[in-house]
Protein backbone atom coordinates (compact mmCIF):
# COMPACT_ATOMS: atom_id res chain seq x y z
CA UNK A 1 0.00 0.00 0.00
CA UNK A 2 1.21 3.47 -0.81
CA UNK A 3 2.37 5.48 2.19
CA UNK A 4 1.97 9.21 1.82
CA UNK A 5 4.72 11.28 3.40
CA UNK A 6 4.11 14.89 4.27
CA UNK A 7 6.15 15.97 1.27
CA UNK A 8 4.01 14.04 -1.14
CA UNK A 9 0.79 15.33 0.36
CA UNK A 10 1.97 18.91 0.36
CA UNK A 11 2.95 18.86 -3.27
CA UNK A 12 -0.48 17.53 -4.17
CA UNK A 13 -2.35 20.23 -2.24
CA UNK A 14 -1.02 23.21 -4.18
CA UNK A 15 -4.27 24.73 -5.53
CA UNK A 16 -6.49 24.45 -2.53
CA UNK A 17 -6.67 24.96 0.01
CA UNK A 18 -11.58 29.68 12.49
CA UNK A 19 -10.26 27.96 18.21
CA UNK A 20 -8.49 27.08 22.79
CA UNK A 21 -5.46 28.34 24.34
CA UNK A 22 -3.93 31.73 25.06
CA UNK A 23 -1.29 33.09 22.81
CA UNK A 24 1.75 32.77 25.04
CA UNK A 25 3.75 30.28 27.09
CA UNK A 26 2.28 26.83 27.76
CA UNK A 27 -1.35 27.92 27.82
CA UNK A 28 -4.42 25.99 28.82
CA UNK A 29 -6.48 24.36 26.13
CA UNK A 30 -9.39 26.66 25.40
CA UNK A 31 -7.88 30.25 26.32
CA UNK A 32 -12.58 17.13 18.22
CA UNK A 33 -21.86 5.50 -0.39
CA UNK A 34 -21.05 7.70 -3.20
CA UNK A 35 -17.44 8.67 -3.71
CA UNK A 36 -18.45 12.22 -4.50
CA UNK A 37 -18.41 14.96 -1.86
CA UNK A 38 -21.72 15.56 -0.07
CA UNK A 39 -23.79 18.26 -1.69
CA UNK A 40 -24.35 21.32 0.45
CA UNK A 41 -27.91 21.42 -0.85
CA UNK A 42 -28.70 17.74 -0.38
CA UNK A 43 -32.30 17.24 0.70
CA UNK A 44 -32.14 13.73 2.08
CA UNK A 45 -30.59 12.61 5.32
CA UNK A 46 -28.17 9.65 5.57
CA UNK A 47 -31.17 7.63 6.72
CA UNK A 48 -33.36 8.90 3.91
CA UNK A 49 -35.52 11.23 6.00
CA UNK A 50 -35.33 14.96 5.26
CA UNK A 51 -35.30 17.50 8.05
CA UNK A 52 -38.94 18.66 7.98
CA UNK A 53 -39.38 21.15 10.80
CA UNK A 54 -37.14 23.41 12.79
CA UNK A 55 -36.52 22.50 16.44
CA UNK A 56 -37.97 24.66 19.22
CA UNK A 57 -36.01 27.68 20.36
CA UNK A 58 -35.57 26.16 23.83
CA UNK A 59 -34.50 22.60 24.42
CA UNK A 60 -33.80 20.36 27.39
CA UNK A 61 -31.14 18.01 28.70
CA UNK A 62 -31.64 15.25 31.25
CA UNK A 63 -28.85 12.96 32.46
CA UNK A 64 -30.51 9.55 32.55
CA UNK A 65 -27.54 7.45 33.67
CA UNK A 66 -23.81 7.24 34.21
CA UNK A 67 -22.58 4.52 31.89
CA UNK A 68 -19.08 4.18 33.30
CA UNK A 69 -16.50 5.91 35.49
CA UNK A 70 -12.76 5.80 36.11
CA UNK A 71 -11.60 6.56 32.57
CA UNK A 72 -8.13 8.04 32.03
CA UNK A 73 -7.85 11.02 29.67
CA UNK A 74 -10.66 9.87 27.34
CA UNK A 75 -10.65 11.62 23.96
CA UNK A 76 -12.04 9.90 20.88
CA UNK A 77 -15.22 7.81 20.92
CA UNK A 78 -16.63 5.53 18.21
CA UNK A 79 -20.00 3.78 18.27
CA UNK A 80 -19.98 0.15 17.19
CA UNK A 81 -22.86 -1.20 15.06
CA UNK A 82 -24.48 -2.83 18.10
CA UNK A 83 -24.32 0.36 20.17
CA UNK A 84 -21.26 -0.33 22.35
CA UNK A 85 -18.59 2.36 22.53
CA UNK A 86 -14.89 2.34 21.78
CA UNK A 87 -13.03 4.97 23.80
CA UNK A 88 -9.47 6.17 23.24
CA UNK A 89 -7.22 7.30 26.09
CA UNK A 90 -5.02 10.18 24.97
CA UNK A 91 -2.25 9.65 27.50
CA UNK A 92 -2.08 5.85 27.77
CA UNK A 93 -2.64 5.07 24.09
CA UNK A 94 -5.21 2.40 25.00
CA UNK A 95 -8.61 1.71 23.46
CA UNK A 96 -11.36 0.22 25.61
CA UNK A 97 -14.80 -1.07 24.73
CA UNK A 98 -17.70 0.03 26.94
CA UNK A 99 -20.85 -2.10 26.86
CA UNK A 100 -23.83 0.20 26.25
CA UNK A 101 -26.10 -1.85 28.48
CA UNK A 102 -23.89 -2.59 31.49
CA UNK A 103 -20.93 -0.22 31.23
CA UNK A 104 -18.52 -3.17 31.35
CA UNK A 105 -15.02 -2.27 30.16
CA UNK A 106 -12.91 -4.50 27.94
CA UNK A 107 -9.45 -3.38 26.89
CA UNK A 108 -8.73 -3.91 23.21
CA UNK A 109 -5.06 -3.01 23.51
CA UNK A 110 -2.65 -0.13 22.96
CA UNK A 111 -1.90 1.65 19.70
CA UNK A 112 1.82 1.24 18.97
CA UNK A 113 3.84 4.41 18.39
CA UNK A 114 1.69 6.83 20.40
CA UNK A 115 3.87 9.57 21.89
CA UNK A 116 1.71 11.56 24.35
CA UNK A 117 2.68 15.05 25.39
CA UNK A 118 0.90 18.38 25.69
CA UNK A 119 -2.28 18.08 23.63
CA UNK A 120 -0.94 15.14 21.65
CA UNK A 121 -1.38 11.41 22.08
CA UNK A 122 -4.09 8.99 21.03
CA UNK A 123 -6.86 11.31 19.86
CA UNK A 124 -9.75 10.54 17.52
CA UNK A 125 -10.98 7.06 16.63
CA UNK A 126 -13.56 5.81 14.15
CA UNK A 127 -14.88 2.50 12.88
CA UNK A 128 -15.07 1.89 9.16
CA UNK A 129 -18.31 2.30 7.26
CA UNK A 130 -18.03 -1.41 6.42
CA UNK A 131 -17.11 -2.53 9.93
CA UNK A 132 -19.39 -5.55 9.82
CA UNK A 133 -17.26 -6.96 7.02
CA UNK A 134 -13.74 -5.70 7.74
CA UNK A 135 -13.66 -4.95 11.54
CA UNK A 136 -11.35 -1.98 10.97
CA UNK A 137 -10.75 0.62 13.70
CA UNK A 138 -9.10 3.90 12.65
CA UNK A 139 -7.03 6.06 15.00
CA UNK A 140 -5.49 9.54 14.77
CA UNK A 141 -2.44 9.81 17.02
CA UNK A 142 0.73 11.71 17.73
CA UNK A 143 4.08 10.00 17.24
CA UNK A 144 7.62 11.21 17.97
CA UNK A 145 7.70 12.90 14.56
CA UNK A 146 4.15 13.70 13.39
CA UNK A 147 0.43 13.14 13.65
CA UNK A 148 -0.86 10.25 11.58
CA UNK A 149 -3.79 7.96 10.92
CA UNK A 150 -3.62 4.17 11.08
CA UNK A 151 -6.18 1.40 10.92
CA UNK A 152 -6.15 -1.84 12.88
CA UNK A 153 -8.15 -5.03 12.70
CA UNK A 154 -10.30 -5.58 15.82
CA UNK A 155 -10.77 -9.22 16.78
CA UNK A 156 -13.00 -9.43 19.86
CA UNK A 157 -12.47 -13.19 20.04
CA UNK A 158 -8.87 -12.66 21.10
CA UNK A 159 -7.93 -12.17 24.79
CA UNK A 160 -8.61 -8.71 26.24
CA UNK A 161 -5.61 -6.43 25.77
CA UNK A 162 -4.58 -8.30 22.64
CA UNK A 163 -7.51 -7.63 20.32
CA UNK A 164 -5.93 -5.06 18.00
CA UNK A 165 -3.93 -6.09 14.97
CA UNK A 166 -0.77 -4.34 13.80
CA UNK A 167 -1.38 -0.74 12.70
CA UNK A 168 -1.53 -0.06 8.99
CA UNK A 169 -0.60 3.60 8.46
CA UNK A 170 -2.80 5.16 5.80
CA UNK A 171 -1.73 8.80 6.18
CA UNK A 172 1.22 10.48 7.87
CA UNK A 173 3.12 13.73 7.93
CA UNK A 174 0.53 15.91 9.67
CA UNK A 175 2.57 18.43 11.71
CA UNK A 176 2.61 17.89 15.48
CA UNK A 177 3.04 20.29 18.38
CA UNK A 178 2.57 20.70 22.11
CA UNK A 179 -0.72 22.38 21.24
CA UNK A 180 -3.28 22.36 18.43
CA UNK A 181 -2.97 18.83 17.11
CA UNK A 182 -6.60 18.66 16.01
CA UNK A 183 -7.40 14.96 16.03
CA UNK A 184 -11.07 14.32 15.38
CA UNK A 185 -11.80 11.77 12.66
CA UNK A 186 -15.16 10.54 11.36
CA UNK A 187 -16.60 8.72 8.39
CA UNK A 188 -19.13 10.88 6.56
CA UNK A 189 -22.41 9.94 4.88
CA UNK A 190 -20.35 9.44 1.70
CA UNK A 191 -18.21 6.79 3.46
CA UNK A 192 -15.12 8.97 3.15
CA UNK A 193 -12.87 9.70 6.15
CA UNK A 194 -12.84 13.31 7.38
CA UNK A 195 -9.99 14.59 9.55
CA UNK A 196 -9.76 17.77 11.65
CA UNK A 197 -6.22 19.10 12.09
CA UNK A 198 -4.63 21.98 14.00
CA UNK A 199 -1.88 24.40 13.09
CA UNK A 200 0.32 23.31 16.05
CA UNK A 201 0.74 26.92 17.18
CA UNK A 202 2.36 27.88 13.89
CA UNK A 203 -0.35 30.23 12.63
CA UNK A 204 0.94 30.44 9.08
CA UNK A 205 0.27 26.76 8.44
CA UNK A 206 -3.49 27.36 8.44
CA UNK A 207 -3.23 29.49 5.29
CA UNK A 208 -0.40 27.45 3.75
CA UNK A 209 -2.03 25.46 0.98
CA UNK A 210 0.98 23.15 0.94
CA UNK A 211 0.43 21.92 4.52
CA UNK A 212 -2.21 19.54 5.91
CA UNK A 213 -2.18 21.48 9.20
CA UNK A 214 -5.05 23.81 10.11
CA UNK A 215 -7.38 22.06 7.70
CA UNK A 216 -10.20 19.58 7.31
CA UNK A 217 -9.01 16.67 5.19
CA UNK A 218 -11.18 14.28 3.20
CA UNK A 219 -9.77 10.95 2.09
CA UNK A 220 -10.71 7.45 1.08
CA UNK A 221 -10.53 4.65 3.67
CA UNK A 222 -7.07 3.92 2.21
CA UNK A 223 -5.83 7.47 2.83
CA UNK A 224 -5.98 8.66 -0.76
CA UNK A 225 -7.57 11.93 -2.00
CA UNK A 226 -11.32 11.38 -2.28
CA UNK A 227 -13.09 11.90 -5.59
CA UNK A 228 -14.90 15.22 -5.57
CA UNK A 229 -12.33 17.07 -3.45
CA UNK A 230 -11.65 20.66 -4.55
CA UNK A 231 -8.27 19.55 -5.93
CA UNK A 232 -8.23 16.08 -7.44
CA UNK A 233 -4.77 15.16 -6.15
CA UNK A 234 -5.18 16.56 -2.64
CA UNK A 235 -6.83 15.38 0.58
CA UNK A 236 -7.38 19.01 1.61
CA UNK A 237 -11.10 19.79 1.85
CA UNK A 238 -10.94 23.33 3.27
CA UNK A 239 -8.45 25.53 5.12
CA UNK A 240 -7.91 28.49 7.44
CA UNK A 241 -8.55 26.67 10.74
CA UNK A 242 -6.80 27.08 14.08
CA UNK A 243 -7.70 23.79 15.75
CA UNK A 244 -10.61 21.63 14.61
CA UNK A 245 -11.77 19.05 17.17
CA UNK A 246 -15.45 18.56 16.34
CA UNK A 247 -17.03 17.10 13.19
CA UNK A 248 -20.70 16.20 12.67
CA UNK A 249 -23.26 15.98 9.88
CA UNK A 250 -26.85 17.16 10.04
CA UNK A 251 -29.83 15.33 8.54
CA UNK A 252 -29.19 16.97 5.18
CA UNK A 253 -25.59 15.73 5.07
CA UNK A 254 -24.08 19.16 5.73
CA UNK A 255 -20.79 19.09 7.63
CA UNK A 256 -20.36 21.19 10.78
CA UNK A 257 -17.12 21.76 12.69
CA UNK A 258 -16.17 23.32 16.02
CA UNK A 259 -13.01 25.34 16.38
CA UNK A 260 -10.93 26.73 19.22
CA UNK A 261 -10.40 30.47 19.20
CA UNK A 262 -7.30 32.12 20.59
CA UNK A 263 -8.26 34.88 23.02
CA UNK A 264 -11.59 36.13 21.73
CA UNK A 265 -13.93 33.87 19.77
CA UNK A 266 -14.59 30.15 19.48
CA UNK A 267 -16.53 29.08 16.42
CA UNK A 268 -19.13 26.73 14.96
CA UNK A 269 -18.62 26.55 11.21
CA UNK A 270 -20.68 25.19 8.34
CA UNK A 271 -18.07 23.52 6.16
CA UNK A 272 -18.02 23.86 2.39
CA UNK A 273 -15.29 22.44 0.16
CA UNK A 274 -12.50 24.74 -0.89
CA UNK A 275 -13.50 27.57 1.45
CA UNK A 276 -11.15 29.64 3.61
CA UNK A 277 -12.25 29.98 7.26
CA UNK A 278 -9.94 32.86 8.00
CA UNK A 279 -7.41 31.92 10.67
CA UNK A 280 -5.13 33.71 11.52
CA UNK A 281 -6.40 36.72 9.59
CA UNK A 282 -9.82 36.60 11.25
CA UNK A 283 -10.96 35.17 14.60
CA UNK A 284 -14.73 34.87 14.81
CA UNK A 285 -16.95 36.91 12.53
CA UNK A 286 -15.22 39.54 10.42
CA UNK A 287 -16.41 43.06 11.17
CA UNK A 288 -17.78 44.81 8.12
CA UNK A 289 -16.40 44.13 4.67
CA UNK A 290 -13.16 45.35 3.21
CA UNK A 291 -9.98 43.42 2.73
CA UNK A 292 -9.97 41.76 6.16
CA UNK A 293 -13.21 39.91 5.56
CA UNK A 294 -12.82 39.38 1.85
CA UNK A 295 -12.76 35.74 0.85
CA UNK A 296 -13.27 34.34 4.36
CA UNK A 297 -16.28 32.36 5.61
CA UNK A 298 -17.84 33.65 8.82
CA UNK A 299 -18.80 31.16 11.55
CA UNK A 300 -22.49 30.41 12.04
CA UNK A 301 -22.11 31.00 15.78
CA UNK A 302 -19.33 32.26 18.03
CA UNK A 303 -18.57 32.23 21.77
CA UNK A 304 -16.15 33.89 24.13
CA UNK A 305 -13.38 31.37 24.78
CA UNK A 306 -14.13 31.33 28.53
CA UNK A 307 -17.65 30.13 27.76
CA UNK A 308 -16.78 27.37 25.33
CA UNK A 309 -13.36 26.20 24.10
CA UNK A 310 -15.15 23.45 22.20
CA UNK A 311 -14.03 19.96 21.36
CA UNK A 312 -16.51 17.34 20.11
CA UNK A 313 -19.88 18.03 18.52
CA UNK A 314 -22.88 15.89 17.57
CA UNK A 315 -26.17 16.42 15.75
CA UNK A 316 -29.47 15.28 17.30
CA UNK A 317 -33.07 16.50 17.48
CA UNK A 318 -32.46 19.26 14.95
CA UNK A 319 -29.58 20.82 16.90
CA UNK A 320 -25.82 20.76 17.03
CA UNK A 321 -24.61 19.85 20.52
CA UNK A 322 -21.15 21.11 21.45
CA UNK A 323 -18.98 19.87 24.34
CA UNK A 324 -16.94 22.62 25.97
CA UNK A 325 -13.71 22.24 27.90
CA UNK A 326 -12.86 25.55 29.54
CA UNK A 327 -16.55 26.53 29.47
CA UNK A 328 -17.52 23.29 31.29
CA UNK A 329 -20.94 23.17 29.65
CA UNK A 330 -22.88 21.59 26.81
CA UNK A 331 -24.12 24.00 24.20
CA UNK A 332 -27.25 23.48 22.08
CA UNK A 333 -27.45 25.28 18.73
CA UNK A 334 -30.94 24.76 17.18
CA UNK A 335 -30.89 24.95 13.39
CA UNK A 336 -33.39 25.56 10.63
CA UNK A 337 -31.33 24.41 7.68
CA UNK A 338 -28.11 26.41 7.86
CA UNK A 339 -29.45 29.14 10.17
CA UNK A 340 -29.86 29.14 13.97
CA UNK A 341 -33.46 29.51 15.08
CA UNK A 342 -32.45 30.96 18.45
CA UNK A 343 -29.40 31.88 20.48
CA UNK A 344 -27.25 28.97 21.72
CA UNK A 345 -28.47 27.45 24.99
CA UNK A 346 -26.10 26.15 27.69
CA UNK A 347 -26.65 23.09 29.89
CA UNK A 348 -24.79 21.34 32.73
CA UNK A 349 -22.67 24.41 33.41
CA UNK A 350 -19.92 23.42 35.86
CA UNK A 351 -21.78 20.25 36.86
CA UNK A 352 -19.37 17.69 35.43
CA UNK A 353 -16.30 19.82 34.74
CA UNK A 354 -14.60 19.83 31.37
CA UNK A 355 -16.52 18.16 28.56
CA UNK A 356 -14.51 16.59 25.74
CA UNK A 357 -16.70 14.51 23.44
CA UNK A 358 -20.39 14.22 22.62
CA UNK A 359 -21.70 11.47 20.37
CA UNK A 360 -25.15 10.74 18.97
CA UNK A 361 -26.37 7.36 20.19
CA UNK A 362 -28.63 6.83 17.18
CA UNK A 363 -31.96 7.00 19.03
CA UNK A 364 -32.04 10.73 19.65
CA UNK A 365 -30.02 10.46 22.85
CA UNK A 366 -26.40 11.47 23.38
CA UNK A 367 -23.28 10.08 25.02
CA UNK A 368 -21.26 12.78 26.81
CA UNK A 369 -17.64 12.25 27.89
CA UNK A 370 -15.91 14.35 30.55
CA UNK A 371 -12.25 15.44 30.43
CA UNK A 372 -11.01 16.13 33.95
CA UNK A 373 -8.02 13.76 34.03
CA UNK A 374 -6.22 15.39 31.11
CA UNK A 375 -3.94 17.51 33.30
CA UNK A 376 -6.03 20.66 32.95
CA UNK A 377 -9.14 19.75 34.88
CA UNK A 378 -9.89 19.12 38.55
CA UNK A 379 -10.71 15.41 38.85
CA UNK A 380 -13.40 14.30 41.28
CA UNK A 381 -14.20 10.81 42.46
CA UNK A 382 -15.28 8.74 39.47
CA UNK A 383 -13.69 10.90 36.79
CA UNK A 384 -13.60 10.57 33.95
CA UNK A 385 -17.08 9.35 33.10
CA UNK A 386 -19.55 8.79 30.27
CA UNK A 387 -23.12 10.06 30.70
CA UNK A 388 -26.28 9.21 28.76
CA UNK A 389 -28.39 12.25 27.94
CA UNK A 390 -32.01 12.57 26.88
CA UNK A 391 -32.26 15.78 24.87
CA UNK A 392 -34.84 17.85 23.04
Amino acid sequence: MQRRSQTAVLAAASLLLAAGCSSGGAPPEGGGGSPAAPSKSAAASPGGTPESTAPPAKGSVKVTRTLTTGLTSPWGVAVLPGGDLLVASRDTGKIVRIAADSGKKTELGSVPGVDPGGEGGLLGIAVSSTFGADHQVYAYFTTASDNRIARMNYDEKRPPGNQLGAPDTIFKGIPKGQIHNGGRIAFGPDKMLYVGTGETGDKGLAQDKDSPAGKILRMTPDGEPAHGNPEADSVVYDYGHRNVQGLAWDNDKRLWASEFGQDTWDELNLIEPGKNYGWPEVEGKAKGGGSKGAGFVNPVEQWKTADASPSGIAFAKGSVWMASLRGERLWRIPLDGTKPVAAPQAFLKGTYGRLRTVVAAGDGTLWLVTSNTDGRGTPHKGDDRILRLKVS
